[in-house]
């Protein structure tokens, strides 16, 4: 599994424009083939984090070249965000637990 980690900050003026922009991406990010989850959270001083997990590599590289979501990446560099950081990386390990129910 490939985790993507993507941190930023968004320019206030645009912002009803990169909800409809974001609503979009999540949906075609959703339809990719070896998609497997994305969250995302805001932070009190507005950062704002998206978790992505693909299946491979090649799924990861399959999204990051879609053409819908390289116009949508040029158009968050011109318009929507302060700043952006992106890391992904493969998961080496991984541990779960899930308390019994109730």
């Amino acid at each position: 599994m490939i985790i993507t980690v993507f941190r930023s900050r968004l320019l206030k003026e645009h912002q009803a424009e990169y909800e409809v922009r974001a609503r979009e991406m999540d949906g075609l990010t959703h339809s990719m083939p070896g998609f497997i989850s994305i969250k995302t959270f805001v932070a009190e001083d507005g950062e704002r984090c998206s978790i992505v997990e693909f299946r491979d590599y090649e799924s990861l590289r399959a999204w990051a070249h879609h053409p819908r979501h390289l116009e949508a990446q040029a158009l968050g560099r011109e318009r929507f965000y302060l700043e952006f950081s992106v890391q992904s990386g493969e998961v080496k390990r991984e541990r779960c637990f899930a308390a019994p129910a109730p």
